[in-house]
């Protein structure tokens, strides 16, 4: 028997096939004022070619040094999928990506998105979206473009995924960490939301041993359900730190408190011969960290390895300018206090004193 006579009388479409390019379509039209609203000097085309554009000149830069970085937002997805609370998960994936750029003394330019689906939901879509753009917004970037996927047999269900992609630029020679970094430099912490996008796997876990259901109150957060609360996104830290950066205020680097927490990220921008001296009691620990503590026995190496804490960034900066960092950072809206210093290094690149308040 032929293969002419395998097939079926009137054919198979691409939509009997799992993929709807309509809703595709229909998708690209409903976030369009969304995406205008990021626009930027520099980016001012619309979305739906094949490719953004941003010109580094119209942006204001003579000579430009990019800097790139992508992320996702983890299984903090499951949670937004299992409650159908998808309105800030976007903000989440910009965070991750941004708050990388900025770590290096760039300004975040523009993002681009992939959205990953078994089954498009036109308003599960824009409602992503639309947290995707209210990020490039806080962090004065322009969401050029993105690719949204239909994959059937990929992702079950209403499960999905999302990835980021963000470039940024700094002028030459004004790149972080310094190298003029030392001993004797004062450490800031900028307070975190919550658990930002990291660490959601033991979360989850935990969530279940708690015998807590998403949509009950939070036990740590009155006036609120378990699920708003862990979904709080990640801060955006992009534009009060650009403000320092351009106040001179002596920031010699910038460390993001993501996964790895405390232990694994600050020696990231430290040089081999310095460590970093934290303070735990001089940290504001939110509730949040306690309870995930306490249900979930974990102990508080496990807890400074794996969550933020309370950080979401910490500055080295000079000593004469850590009180005035700390006074325009909270003038600018965020919390911000001394919690330790760098030394020379003798041991482990970072060392504490005192225990969290958890």
């Amino acid at each position: 028997m032929s293969d002419q006579q395998n097939l079926p009388p009137n054919g198979l479409s691409y939509k009997q096939a799992g993929v709807d390019i309509d809703a595709g379509n229909a998708l690209v039209e409903a976030i369009k004022p969304a995406v205008r609203s990021t626009r930027r000097p520099g980016a001012d085309g619309e979305i739906g070619g094949f490719g953004g554009l941003f010109d580094l000149k119209a942006a204001g830069f003579t000579d430009p040094v990019l800097v790139a970085a992508n992320d996702g937002v983890g299984t903090k997805l499951k949670i937004a999928i299992d409650t159908g609370n998808h309105s800030t998960i976007g903000q989440d994936l910009v965070a991750m990506c941004v708050n990388d750029i900025i770590v290096q003394g760039a300004e975040p330019l523009f993002f681009l998105d992939y959205f990953a689906t078994g089954k498009l939901d036109v308003a599960q879509g824009t409602a992503i979206v639309e947290g995707i753009a209210e990020g490039c917004r806080i962090a004065g970037c322009a969401l050029i473009g993105g690719e949204t996927a239909e994959m059937p047999g990929m992702y079950h269900g209403n499960d999905y995924d999302l990835a980021g992609f963000a470039v940024g630029a700094a002028e030459r020679g004004t790149l972080l960490p310094r190298r003029d970094i030392a001993a004797g430099d004062v450490l800031v912490a900028i307070a975190s939301s919550g658990v930002h996008s990291n660490g959601y796997s033991l979360v989850r876990k935990i969530v279940d041993l708690s015998g807590i259901d998403w949509f009950m109150d939070a036990p740590f957060a009155p006036g609120m359900s378990l699920s708003q609360a862990l979904l709080t996104p990640t801060r955006i830290y992009v534009k009060p730190l650009l403000a320092a950066l351009k106040a001179g205020l002596g920031i010699k680097a910038l460390a993001h408190i993501t996964g790895g927490g405390f232990i694994d990220n600050i020696p990231r921008v430290l040089p081999e011969h310095l460590a970093a001296h934290v303070d735990l009691g001089a940290i504001t620990v939110p509730k949040v960290f306690g309870w995930l503590a306490h249900v979930g026995g974990i102990s508080e190496p496990e807890m400074l390895r794996t969550f933020n804490c309370g950080v979401g960034m910490l500055v080295a900066v000079t000593p004469e300018d850590a009180e005035q960092l700390v006074a325009q950072l909270t003038a600018d809206g965020e919390t911000a206090a001394i919690v330790g210093k760098l030394t020379e290094r003798t041991g482990e690149p970072v060392t504490f004193q005192g225990s969290l308040s958890l």
